[in-house]
């Protein structure tokens, strides 16, 4: 049995820019992290007994006699792209719930692609490993989906991903280990309680990316990465996590006019109540429609934006940096 362990992912600043149409034209760039917050994916072989030859358990339970017949497009593409023929009892659990905007698709091809190599007593370095679930969700499964979620599950902890068109590279956001506690001790994270199919959500973004028509919208909000990476180090720790969230709440209005789907008007009026409560800024978490609200506040306004978004789930979250792990292993 193997079991893998996967991080989902917050996106702070360059969502977007990560999408195969935009940045093998200009080059992209994001700003994220990984958070304890987990995909986990066992996987045994199956035994001769049953009638079936693969199981597989998520929020659906499907019994089948061959990959092609698996429902789960992950499952499928993965098995059928690393040519398992083996008998197998596949089990999904996740921390938080999917189509939330957190990346956990790619964080279960990641953890899975992980978990059939350590099958086969093999390991492949985290950015082969990302590449790999990019391949498998881009041309396999064809979803519109960017290339940051893949390398951020793959990678783990606080990072920039550069994406040019023949190579991504992954470097950590560096900041002193104070700042960056001090980053985390002022976010805020709710669940709005709208989930979404992300290529919903997409596909007017991907068509006005195709067209062009988003350049400069997507040219600002890339450059946004770089000028975070050079204010972390001039600033205090009280004046950058001010200017951390003020620049989200500039890149929440910009990511806006991707789409007419990336928000809606719930969304909208807890914004507004959060601002009002003292948030310097924050935005929705992946593609937009619902999912997460991240914000970014003092300390001392907490209470108050706890109190004005009465109507959504606070989640507790960390950083994390391990990325995709396997955690057990028993022949």
């Amino acid at each position: 049995m193997i079991i893998s362990k996967t991080p989902l992912r917050i996106s702070f600043f360059g969502g977007g820019t990560d999408y195969i149409p935009y940045y093998t034209t200009h080059g992209g760039a994001v700003l994220g992290t990984t958070i304890n917050k987990y995909v986990y994916i066992s996987v045994n072989e199956l035994s001769d007994f049953f009638d079936h030859k693969i199981r597989i358990g998520y929020s659906q339970t499907e019994l089948v006699k061959t990959p092609d017949e698996i429902k789960h497009p992950s499952v499928r593409e993965c098995l059928k792209y690393k040519n398992i023929n083996k008998n197998l009892d596949i089990h999904v659990f996740s921390d938080l719930p999917a189509k939330t905007g957190l990346g956990s698709s790619s964080s279960f091809t990641v953890g899975f692609l992980n978990s059939l190599l350590a099958m086969d007593g093999k390991k492949i370095s985290k950015q082969s490993l990302a590449k790999e679930a990019c391949h498998v969700e881009q041309n396999l499964i064809k979803e519109l989906v960017g290339s940051q979620d893949q390398y951020h599950a793959a990678f783990g902890g606080f990072n920039i991903i550069e994406f040019n068109k023949d190579s991504v590279n992954v470097r950590p956001f560096v900041i002193s280990k104070e700042k960056l506690d001090f980053v985390q001790m002022h976010m805020l994270v709710f669940y709005t309680g709208l989930t979404r199919y992300a290529n919903e959500i997409l596909d007017e973004q991907i068509i006005k990316t195709q067209s062009r028509s988003n350049d400069d919208i997507l040219k600002e909000m890339h450059q946004m990465v770089y000028q975070v990476e050079e204010i972390a180090s001039s600033l205090s720790k009280e004046e950058f996590v001010e200017a951390f969230g003020k620049l989200l709440d500039e890149g929440w209005k910009l990511k806006k006019l991707l789409s007419s789907k990336i928000s809606n008007q719930f969304i909208d009026e807890q914004y507004k109540k959060a601002k009002e409560a003292g948030a310097y800024g924050g935005k929705i978490c992946g593609a937009g429609g619902g999912g997460f609200l991240i914000l970014f506040a003092p300390v001392d306004k907490h209470d108050s934006i706890r109190k004005n978004l009465n109507l959504l789930l606070e989640v507790e979250v960390s950083f994390e940096t391990e990325g995709s792990s396997i955690i057990y292993m028993r022949d």
